[in-house]
């Protein structure tokens, strides 16, 4: 089986693992309460790993969204160091209780790759973009169009997983990757962008159209 494709995203074994442990230590000692908090914990660690499978939209202009989540801000901003000119972000807010496994906006080729540490605010704050840790892929269409995908990690967030190589092609609406716990997903689409939803709006990854090509 694919690993990206497991029930469970087996990067939640670090944390599962110990856990039941715990558990079942506590119950061999007889110690009730702390094993029913252990297991308690075990499941939520399962539950929160969950990777779903999604229908994805057969649309080909359809920019999809990369995280499930609520749309937190949809604004006009300039470039960065691995864009140029004026772009659109579409930024996403995702709590603990929203699946975690982020999928590919758009077909295209992986351009390249930023990690940069930093701190860990609350991922819905505008000051997370600037200064958590975060994660940046670059993709070119085949009509070069390009499309950057931020993950951001949160207050709880720890560590931003990401499966994509630079140079490697990818495919619209597959699993790149994860951030463990609550974070945040920015997209920058071109400026000539359609954009399908507005601030508010829950989204699902791999599912719900948020962009459309021109």
């Amino acid at each position: 089986m694919n690993y990206k494709k497991s029930p469970i995203v087996l990067e939640g074994l670090v944390f599962f693992v110990p856990l039941a442990l715990l558990s079942v230590i506590s119950y061999v000692f007889h110690i009730l309460w702390l094993g029913g908090f252990f297991s308690a914990a075990a499941l939520f660690v399962l539950w929160f790993f969950r990777n779903p499978e999604r229908k994805i939209p057969e649309d080909a202009k359809a920019i999809l969204s990369p995280a499930d989540g609520r749309v937190l801000k949809i604004e006009e901003v300039d470039g960065n160091d691995m864009l140029n000119g004026r772009y659109k972000k579409i930024s996403i807010f995702m709590s603990v209780f929203n699946v975690h496994v982020n999928r590919m906006p758009c077909t295209g080729q992986v351009k390249d790759i930023r990690y940069r540490k930093g701190k860990f605010f609350p991922a819905n704050l505008d000051k997370a973009s600037e200064f958590n840790e975060s994660n940046a892929v670059l993709i070119e269409t085949a009509d070069k169009k390009e499309i950057l995908t931020i993950q951001i990690a949160g207050i709880i967030a720890r560590r931003i997983v990401c499966w994509l190589e630079k140079g490697m092609e990818a495919i619209k609406g597959e699993r790149f990757g994860l951030i463990r716990f609550g974070s945040r997903l920015e997209v920058f689409v071109p400026l000539e962008t359609e954009v399908l939803v507005k601030r508010g709006d829950r989204v699902k990854a791999g599912e719900t159209r948020i962009g459309c090509f021109k």
